[in-house]
């Protein structure tokens, strides 16, 4: 099967502009967990190789609580991905970030309720450590990166992951303020819990196409004109993203990865080894198969 380096999650229209820039391959992957949200093209981009996937499948049709997120990861993993650069559209939660920048989340607040958020859910018990969720060595590559840009990027702020699909009342936006939130969105978890499980390192790049509802819009702008605003903002999110994504693909093989990501399970896995199960074992081997040689 061909391999791949890095791996970009994103909308659909990160999708469209990629494949503008490349050209790419579907190919077809089977996991544990059905298939994902829709086979990742394989690409090369700037001398690395990467695999996309449309996290909301062709033509946007998957909601965020339905989004295959662990056969998302799953099929990355099995591709040979190392690590994984996503974006999507967030709401912004604070005055200084303004539609159509970028941020490089570094927390986040889970608010989910509906999602399976581990691998490790049957037979064996594995407690990964996520009180820095986002790759350390990932954000500083984006980071980095983004000097040669003339948009504005927040090289940090926390990521609040509501359940949705329905957006935010205007008292839950307010808490999500008092919680310390600087954006928010509906798809970042538990993407990032199953990239750590998954021992791939994991960076977010935050969209923010409107101010949430915690700021009420200007009454006398029609919400035709509002909604085409935010798509617009959207729009010009995508292609900054794109942008960064690019610098920091032509950086990706000279910067220092120093981070744990990589060896995440090496402590996390609490189950007695010989007790586990075989067929356990044999799913979930492109996960654990290096800590089990000496079973």
């Amino acid at each position: 099967m061909a391999q791949a380096e890095v791996g970009i999650i994103g909308g659909t229209g990160l999708g469209d502009s990629l494949a503008a820039e490349t050209d790419g391959e579907p190919v077809y992957v089977d996991t544990p967990f059905g298939p994902p949200s829709s086979p990742p093209v394989l690409s090369t981009w700037e001398g690395v190789k990467i695999a996309f996937i449309a996290r909301h499948g062709p033509g946007h049709r998957l909601n965020p609580s339905c989004v295959p997120y662990r056969a998302n990861i799953w099929t990355l993993k099995k591709l040979g991905v190392s690590s994984i650069i996503a974006s999507g559209a967030t709401g912004s939660l604070r005055e200084d970030i303004h539609p159509g920048e970028l941020v490089i989340c570094d927390q986040t607040i889970d608010r989910t309720f509906r999602r399976a958020s581990t691998f490790f859910d049957e037979g064996i018990v594995a407690h990964v450590e996520f009180a820095d969720p986002f790759c350390a060595s990932l954000r500083s590559l984006l980071s980095e990166s983004a000097a040669n840009l003339t948009v504005n990027i927040h090289s940090a702020g926390t990521y609040v992951c509501m359940e949705g699909p329905q957006f935010s009342t205007r008292a839950e936006s307010q808490l999500h303020r008092q919680m310390g939130a600087n954006v928010i969105g509906m798809t970042c978890l538990p993407e990032a819990k199953l990239a750590r499980e998954a021992e791939i390192c994991y960076a977010l790049v935050a969209l923010p196409t409107d101010y949430d509802c915690w700021r009420k819009p200007d009454p006398t702008v029609a919400h035709e004109a509002l909604l085409a605003q935010i798509f617009a903002n959207l729009q010009g999110a995508t292609q900054n993203a794109i942008s960064l994504i690019r610098e920091a693909l032509v950086r990706y093989r000279s910067h220092p990865l120093t981070c744990g990501c990589r060896d995440a399970l090496k402590l996390a896995i609490w189950s007695d080894k010989t007790r586990i199960d075989p067929y356990i074992r044999k799913r979930l081997d492109p996960l654990i198969g290096r800590y089990f040689s000496d079973v």
